[in-house]
């Protein structure tokens, strides 16, 4: 090639003018512009980075190239890509579980056709399995249905490959799927005794070889399966809303669970291109184990006057994708109620639910689904008022971030999933912690075990035991010296 002779390539015109070092700064404005409505510079610097090289430089000789490279380098040395190097691993380690099953699972049977319900068969039928849905009338099951057409317009351009994953999911009042299923998956409403009478139900339907899994969100496996006659054969998937976009699944086993039922609940969420979670039988397993603090700790500070805009800020400025308050109001300020009297006695903190929210959650303040909770909803987004220049704690981050870190050590402690890099991948692609930050667990080690602690103490010290931090730390301590 060096010897033919051949004339190099030129870039067009207008690039050339675009490249002039007079006009570089003003497209530079507009290239920052774009990238800062998608990360920000402290989290993400790399793009960054690159607009300032190409600003200074222009892409052109020698001194452009070393500036490049040392650039390069001291981004590869950094924190952001140390730790998403980290979460790539922790990903990769997440995705080799489920090789061990013996059976495929190709009919699916799921009882609940509300929003998780409803959507969990959805999601089954685009991943090609055969799904029956099942609730008490059709007028349930239709507004699933509907939703479940709008996803296959999404996932399939062509005409048939949306009709035959319409042909995969069918309508089921009487519960005849049952029978032929391999897989059923209940996902009914948050309450123990009628989840229990749908199993007495349901064990007398299914296949003796069928596995029977339940999506709850917050009650223990132990409880759930009392009423079984093979209680061993009884798993949790616990899925994440919304189950098109969000990763992972938890997969939730007891002591004494069949291996061959686990490893096939692992096989099945891999094989539906969700990322598995194994997780041990505990109130709220993990996401929602570790997320309670943190989202009580955001009700506390709204009652005690923060505006819930300024909360949202605070940790989206952490690296949160969305604020507590919002994601309160998207998850409902009912269920959020639910899930909290359930986790309340089984969590670090035993943080309880401020009576301001008890109180809106009467008057149907619940969301986005009644168009009204902590914010004002309008087709589906939060009108957040702008910042009402009220008072901010200086130490709102911390208030925020460390109960939620302080729940993953009490969660790794409890061997709740079996080590600290698996539970720093569940908590990363189950409720989108920072990434950049490459876990809760990781961060603490980052910012320093010694540091944290402290720093929970204070807050304990002020504001009462909800934040004392957990006796597991030092195990902490120890795993990071070695």
């Amino acid at each position: 090639m060096l010897a033919s002779g051949k004339a190099k390539a030129t870039a067009p015109l207008v690039d050339k003018v675009l490249n002039l070092f007079f006009m570089r700064p003003f497209i530079a404005r507009i290239l920052r512009r774009g990238v800062s409505a998608q990360v920000r510079q402290a989290h993400y610097p790399s793009p960054y980075a690159i607009i300032d090289l190409w600003v200074r430089y222009g892409a052109q000789g020698a001194a452009a190239y070393e500036a490049e490279a040392r650039s390069f380098a001291d981004l590869m040395l950094g924190n952001t890509s140390r730790n998403l190097v980290r979460v790539f691993f922790l990903q990769n380690r997440l995705k080799s579980q489920g090789n061990k099953a013996s059976a495929r699972i190709e009919r699916v049977h799921v009882v609940g056709a509300g929003v998780m319900g409803g959507d969990i068969a959805a999601w089954c039928a685009v991943r090609g399995l055969q799904v029956t849905l099942q609730d008490r009338a059709q007028e349930y099951i239709d507004p699933a249905l509907a939703r479940a057409e709008k996803l296959f317009s999404k996932r399939f351009r062509d005409e048939q490959d949306r009709a035959e994953a319409s042909s995969r999911l069918t309508a089921d009042i009487d519960g005849a799927g049952a029978a032929d299923a391999d897989l059923i998956i209940e996902a009914i409403y948050e309450d123990l005794e009628a989840k229990q009478a749908l199993y007495r139900t349901l064990q007398s339907a299914m296949k003796a070889d069928a596995i029977l899994a339940t999506n709850t969100s917050s009650i223990r496996l132990e409880e759930l399966r009392t009423v079984l006659d093979v209680p061993d054969r009884f798993i949790g998937l616990h899925f994440f809303n919304p189950v098109a976009k969000l990763p992972l699944v938890e997969v939730i086993r007891c002591d004494d669970t069949q291996q061959s039922v686990v490893d096939a609940g692992l096989a099945f969420v891999k094989g539906i291109g969700k990322t598995p979670l194994l997780c041990a039988s505990s109130p709220g397993f993990v996401v929602n184990r570790v997320l309670a603090p943190y989202l009580a700790e955001a009700m506390h500070l709204v009652q005690e006057g923060v505006s819930p805009s300024a909360i949202d800020q605070a940790a989206e400025q952490f690296g949160m994708p969305m604020g507590p308050i919002e994601l309160i109001d998207s998850i409902g300020l009912d269920v959020a109620i639910q899930v909290a009297e359930v986790l309340g006695a089984g969590t670090t903190s035993g943080q309880s639910v401020p009576d301001m929210v008890i109180r809106m959650a009467e008057q149907k303040r619940l969301g986005r689904k009644t168009g009204r909770g902590f914010y004002v909803w309008e087709d589906g987004k939060a009108l957040k008022p702008a910042d009402d220049g009220g008072d901010v704690p200086p130490d709102i981050v911390d208030r925020l971030i460390l109960p939620l870190v302080n729940e993953a050590v009490a969660c790794l402690s409890e061997g709740v999933v079996p080590d600290a890099d698996l539970l720093d991948a569940g908590i990363i692609f189950g409720t989108g912690f920072a990434p950049f930050r490459g876990g809760p667990l990781q961060y603490a080690r980052n910012r320093g075990i010694d540091d944290v602690t402290r720093a929970l103490d204070r807050l304990a010290d002020r504001l009462g035991d909800r934040f004392r931090s957990h006796e597991a730390w030092s195990d902490i301590r120890v795993t990071e010296k070695e």
